[in-house]
C-alpha cells in the first residue's frame, strides 16, 4: 500500500521561504500525477499545485508565481518550494495523487507569522 510522508514545514516570517518534501513508498510513482493540498483551520482542504510531468504543472491562483511544484522520480519524492510566504498560507500541507486516491499522510504544518 502506498504511504505518504510529508516534511519540511515550520514557522516562518512573512516573505520567507520553505521547501516541503513528500516521500512516497511503493512502486509506480513516476506514472502518477502528484499534487499538494492544504487545509487551514476551519476550512476545507484545497488543491494548491499539481504536477503531471516535469514540464506540466498547474497552480491555484492564490499561489501562482510564488510556489513551485517539482518531483524526483528516482527518489519517489515530490517537492513544493514556497517563496514570498503570506500569513494566509498558514495551513497543514499534504501531498497525494492528483485525485487524492492514496491514503492521506499526516501532513506538515506551515505557519507564517511575525
Amino acid at each position: 500500500q502506498v504511504q505518504l510522508v510529508e516534511s519540511g514545514g515550520g514557522l516562518v516570517q512573512p516573505g520567507g521561504s520553505l521547501r516541503l518534501s513528500c516521500a512516497v513508498s511503493g512502486s509506480g510513482f513516476s506514472i502518477y500525477a502528484m499534487a499538494w493540498y492544504r487545509q487551514a483551520p476551519g476550512k476545507q482542504r484545497e488543491l494548491v499545485a499539481t504536477i503531471i510531468s516535469s514540464s506540466t504543472t498547474v497552480y491555484a491562483a492564490s499561489v501562482k508565481g510564488r510556489f513551485t511544484i517539482s518531483r524526483d522520480n528516482a527518489k519517489n519524492t515530490a517537492y513544493l518550494q514556497m517563496n514570498s510566504l503570506k500569513p494566509e498560507d498558514t495551513a497543514v500541507y499534504y501531498c497525494n495523487q492528483a485525485h487524492g486516491l492514496f491514503p492521506w499522510g499526516q501532513g506538515t504544518q506551515v505557519t507564517v507569522s511575525s
